[in-house]
């Protein structure tokens, strides 16, 4: 019994630490096969316009999520021989999803019997619990953002409006706060 008992501590405890190393989504193309959640999109919608986007994973904060997609779009432009680019429609998606789990006497995902009983006033009902039954319970909540924008380009001076970027500035300013891929 106290085999068993250490072998789901310690299967609890190496669960915990893998949840714990978890990084944020690094500077990267979106690859599903890459092992990581998440990274940067883009789309030629014609010959000035990309619409770039960037998902992060549940510890990316929206801050981060924002940021690399501004980078983003500043390496598109550069690359592309442009010098700023107008963000034109933009928006910034939060899905969360919440978990909850009861906690049984020997630990998370334990043995929490299920009963039924009948009464001359209800009849059958089922309930959770028993003699054993700790009710207590965890809940996770999860969170992941999405940053998407459309991106017009252009050469020479920026214009004077507060959605235009000059691309070399931002590459500059933002670049050093940019986690790239181990």
């Amino acid at each position: 019994m106290k085999t068993q008992a250490a072998a789901l501590l310690l299967v609890i405890g190496l669960s915990g630490g893998l949840v714990a190393c978890e990084t944020a989504t690094p500077y990267q193309p979106m690859n599903p096969h890459s092992g990581v959640y998440g990274g940067f999109s883009d789309q030629r919608l014609d010959a000035d316009h990309y619409r770039v986007s960037f998902a992060g994973n549940s510890v990316t904060s929206r801050s981060t999520v924002e940021n690399y997609l501004l980078y983003r779009a500043a390496d598109l432009t550069v690359k592309a021989g442009y010098d700023w680019f107008e963000t034109v429609d933009n928006h910034t998606d939060k899905q969360q999803t919440t978990y909850t789990d009861s906690i049984g006497p020997w630990g998370y995902g334990a043995f929490d019997p299920y009963w039924s009983v009948w009464g001359p006033d209800y009849g059958w009902r089922g309930f959770w619990g028993g003699p054993y039954w700790d009710p207590s319970f965890q809940t996770t909540t999860v969170q992941r953002y999405e940053a998407t924008t459309n991106i017009l380009m252009g050469h020479g001076a920026k214009p004077e409006n507060p959605r235009a970027f000059d691309a070399h500035q931002v590459l500059t300013n933002l670049g050093p706060h940019i986690v790239l891929p181990k």
